[in-house]
């Protein structure tokens, strides 16, 4: 082959070679990794579950008085906006409560329940509709209880740690009866009563509870009520200053 022809050849080739990357890179998308395979979101923690206390007695007023805890509790009904106000309250405060809830208001604002716990606190049973229980025979007092509970268990996996019944300071036979039955080892009372739900003024309220609180105290206290929430950082701040931790009603019995 003749020098010019050879050269000729080359350079064919080269054009040809090149023509054929060109093709190639243009021509092929490169394919999209594989999406990382997702993982499930775990499954929420069941709440725990009332205990049996020994040397306690079937309705509990009060906790230790030789250590300096207090438990606030609040009937868990009314606004939600107001709930979570007096939540984060307390939370801010370094304090954490016990919520007793009501079976409907569960039912209208199932997150609460999860709210309630994720903030560490207590959450129970204050029966389904919030009627008089003690009227009530041991049977409709039981489907009452029994009401709640379910959806508790449905929301947290767990009927709650206490139960308190509704509209009485003090459970009657037939309610301590009903309580055992669903579950609940003790039923919770308390020895202080702020009286908020007579919407006195947030300053009655703080004095409704620091004219008697002392160390080892249940304080009945309810969701729903302003004077509540503009009471209850006056309230923290009290207790602060005396000594006594806001505890759940868990921690101050055990």
């Amino acid at each position: 082959m003749k020098p010019t022809d050879r050269r000729g050849a080359l350079r064919a080739g080269a054009a040809a070679a090149l023509a054929g990357a060109l093709a190639t890179a243009c021509g092929t998308t490169p394919r999209p990794a594989a999406p990382a395979p997702r993982r499930p979101a775990p499954a929420p923690h069941a709440a725990p579950a009332p205990r049996r206390l020994p040397g306690r007695p079937a309705e509990i007023t009060h906790g230790p008085r030789d250590r300096p805890r207090v438990a606030l509790t609040f009937h868990g009904q009314g606004d939600p906006a107001l709930a979570r106000t007096l939540l984060g309250q307390a939370e801010k405060a370094g304090a954490r409560v016990t919520v007793l809830a009501v079976g409907s208001w569960l039912d209208a604002h199932p997150d609460l329940a999860r709210r309630v716990l994720d903030g560490g606190h207590d959450l129970g049973n204050h029966t389904q509709r919030h009627i008089e229980v003690n009227a009530m025979t041991e049977t409709e007092a039981l489907a009452e209880i029994e009401a709640c509970a379910t959806r508790l268990r449905r929301l947290t996996g767990s009927i709650g740690t206490w139960f308190r019944p509704s509209r009485t300071q003090h459970a009657a036979p037939a309610v301590l009866r009903a309580a055992h039955r669903a579950g609940y080892p003790h039923v919770l009372s308390y020895d202080v009563d702020s009286l908020d739900f007579t919407s006195p003024g947030p300053a009655a309220v703080v004095r409704n509870v620091t004219g008697s609180v002392r160390a080892g105290s249940v304080v009945s206290l309810h969701f729903g009520y302003p004077d509540t929430a503009a009471a209850l950082p006056l309230l923290l701040a009290d207790l602060d200053r005396r000594g006594l931790r806001a505890v759940t009603t868990t921690e101050l019995l055990t």
